[in-house]
């Protein structure tokens, strides 16, 4: 009898459960805060329109946009830059609007898309590293802007206000976007009664400074006005950078339910008008960052500092209310509810593509959490080194991958698919595609 036990004991070993694997399993299995990173969002998943539609409208409020726009401005002229923003507008919208129209039928975000849409599997690995770099990179341009809000608000030191900036976001994005909704939606209000209020104010009480806007040459531009190609396509060439964006909308947009007869017209609604139709209240934001800078300039703010949202709209809410306290304050709060808006997407979408990017490479995955953390610390980094004031040539150069990557799939969607070239819906199952694709 105890030679038979001593056999079982021997024949089957006790199973010895490491508790740190659990906790690793657990993290994957729970879609709470998975958000499915790795496959097509279930039906159950999906939300209401009318909350999905509010969700992929918050991260509009980005200031890197303003930013952009009065760095072009300065640089460039008003002329120059006006052109460009309204041709990259088009650009974007028509780009955009198969890339959300697909996403949101099938239930892909922009990883999937892009591998059932022409890039195949390898192929759409390494579009899943172009697209994570795009929102490392966005998030230390916009935790930038937020730390120098912060510091001018409590005079803290710059460090303490990179780490602030960056680590806050984290117990919002860990949740997914159930989380994330909630949050978007309650600050909607503040966002955009602080957005418009300045910048209607200064041009209803001001008309001549817009006028004097309109004719601003910048550094480089023509005294006349005149349009010069070269400025403009370098000024164009910028704004490519902001195409991936449609990335972030699409992960939202994912959400949405199926269309119905009943729900068609909230549907279009939420995948036309927060989808490609970002770029409309983008294309404002672009413009009064470019008006704002001109005023800084006009203000005796230095150029180097006229770029910065942080100086333009405390320069605008000084215009508007007699308080330069209050004037402070209303600034602190519009930058820091419009950086968390966007830096809450940056890190989930990172998230989202870093997790896709790893899984890939190493047949594993430990979780999108893990990624998350990893894709906020890359951003703290770049925040360290002063990424901010690099950032017109960091998106120049980005922009080049970022117009390829775009490009191609929309021009799947628009041409390859109806034509019959590729299969009619998002095949983006494994065993259905080519590791690259001829």
């Amino acid at each position: 009898m105890s030679a038979v036990k001593n056999e079982e004991q021997f024949t089957h070993p006790r199973q010895r459960i490491v508790r740190e694997r659990r906790q690793y399993n657990q993290w994957v299995a729970s879609q709470t805060l998975e958000d499915y990173a790795l496959r097509y969002t279930a039906d159950r998943a999906r939300k209401s329109s009318f909350r999905v539609g509010n969700t992929a409208f918050g991260p509009i409020a980005f200031l890197a946009c303003e930013a952009i726009g009065g760095a072009l401005t300065i640089a460039y002229g008003f002329p120059n830059t006006a052109w460009a923003i309204l041709a990259f507008s088009v650009l974007m919208f028509g780009i955009g609007l198969p890339i959300c129209y697909y996403a949101a039928k099938y239930g892909v975000d922009i990883d999937l898309l892009t591998r059932g849409a022409g890039f195949g599997y390898m192929g759409s690995t390494l579009t899943s590293l172009i697209y994570a770099s795009f929102t490392f990179l966005l998030f230390a341009i916009e935790a930038s802007i937020m730390s120098m809000a912060l510091r001018m608000m409590f005079d803290i030191p710059l460090a303490v206000a990179h780490l602030i900036s960056s680590l806050v976001v984290i117990p919002i994005a860990l949740y997914g976007v159930s989380l994330i909704s909630r949050m978007q939606i309650a600050t909607q209000p503040i966002w955009l009664v602080l957005q418009f209020l300045p910048i209607l104010y200064i041009a209803w009480n001001s008309p001549s400074e817009v006028a004097a806007w309109t004719e601003f040459s910048g550094d480089q531009g023509s005294p006349g006005g005149a349009i010069d190609f070269v400025l403009f396509g370098t000024a164009a060439s910028v704004l490519l950078s902001l195409l991936p964006q449609i990335g972030e909308q699409v992960d939202y947009l994912r959400f949405l339910p199926n269309r119905t007869k009943h729900n068609r017209l909230g549907w279009w609604l939420a995948v036309v008008g927060t989808g490609p139709g970002w770029v409309f209240l983008g294309a404002f934001k672009l413009l009064a960052g470019s008006f704002l800078a001109f005023l800084a300039l006009r203000h005796g703010i230095p150029a180097a500092q006229a770029d910065e949202p942080t100086e333009m709209y405390l320069l605008a809410f000084k215009e508007t209310v007699s308080s330069p306290t209050f004037a402070l304050i209303l600034m602190g709060i519009f930058v820091i509810v419009c950086q968390l808006k966007i830096n809450v997407t940056n890190a989930y979408a990172g998230s989202i593509a870093w997790s896709n990017f790893f899984s890939r490479l190493t047949h594993s995955h430990p979780g999108r959490v893990v990624w998350l953390v990893f894709n906020v610390l890359v951003a703290l980094l770049l925040m360290v080194t002063g990424i901010f004031q690099a950032i017109e040539s960091i998106l120049v150069i980005y922009a080049s991958f970022a117009a390829g990557w775009i490009g191609a799939l929309a021009a799947d969607l628009l041409i390859n698919k109806p034509l019959g070239y590729s299969p009619k819906y998002i095949e983006f199952k494994r065993a259905h595609l080519y590791d690259i694709n001829p």
